[in-house]
């Protein structure tokens, strides 16, 4: 059994060497790590040259920022592992969850596992200002909606950590380019009628002047993703 995971990065230069140092840690799975650098400016795919790439499995970089969509839809072809997780650059999502995120596929009981903020004891952590306390109620909005459209039920539907069967993965004709690769491979999952289901996770939420990326126009781009999926595809 094998897991690939594929980090989108963009200008992560404070993060991303200890997030891969953490990921090679871990020793329960054999890891493929595919890492897509989205055109960096602030010395991130120079620290990827110098310090990582015999470290990572598949390094692919853009020569334009293209977008978080855009650098998955890069890593895809690549994917040789059993299953498939997504993980994001920032450390705000902790590699230690990846043991109880892939035990339900594993397992065959489900073919999709999302990573909830919402659920378990450990939901939301260092969400102490007004600009996290606006994305919680964003995020809660986007969910309802991405529910009613779909008619499934979860708490957190734009969580990063997703996970993915990898035969099941592979088979999704991807198309965002940017944010929009949330809501557009949860309509498609569930235009498939599999049931995702959710696992509690730890999240440590930044603030934008620490790298956060996510605005407020992305929101009113997922809303317009899940339509185009659920009824004009």
């Amino acid at each position: 059994m094998k897991l690939t995971v594929i980090i989108p990065t963009y200008n992560e230069i404070n993060s991303l060497e200890e997030l891969i140092n953490v990921i090679l840690k871990i020793n329960f799975i054999k890891i493929q790590i595919i890492l897509v650098d989205d055109c960096s400016n602030d010395g991130t795919k120079e620290l990827i040259k110098l310090k990582l790439l015999d470290k990572i499995d598949k390094v692919i970089f853009h020569e334009k920022n293209l977008g978080k969509g855009a650098s998955i839809k890069s890593a895809q072809p690549f994917v040789n592992g059993d299953i498939v997780l997504i993980q994001d650059a920032d450390l705000e999502y902790d590699p230690n969850d990846y043991q109880k995120l892939l035990e339900p596929i594993i397992a065959k009981k489900t073919s999709v596992v999302y990573g909830s903020r919402v659920l378990g004891k450990n939901k939301y952590q260092n969400l102490e200002n007004f600009s996290h306390a606006v994305r919680i109620w964003a995020n809660t909005i986007l969910t309802l909606i991405s529910n009613l459209l779909n008619n499934i039920k979860l708490t957190d539907a734009h969580t990063c950590y997703k996970v993915f069967d990898a035969n099941l993965f592979k088979k999704i004709k991807l198309s965002e380019n940017g944010f929009g690769f949330c809501p557009e491979i949860t309509t498609k999952v569930s235009n498939l009628n599999i049931k995702i289901l959710e696992i509690p996770i730890s999240y440590k939420g930044r603030t934008y002047s620490e790298g956060k990326k996510i605005k407020a126009i992305d929101g009113l781009v997922a809303i317009y993703v899940l339509i185009k999926y659920k009824f004009l595809n």
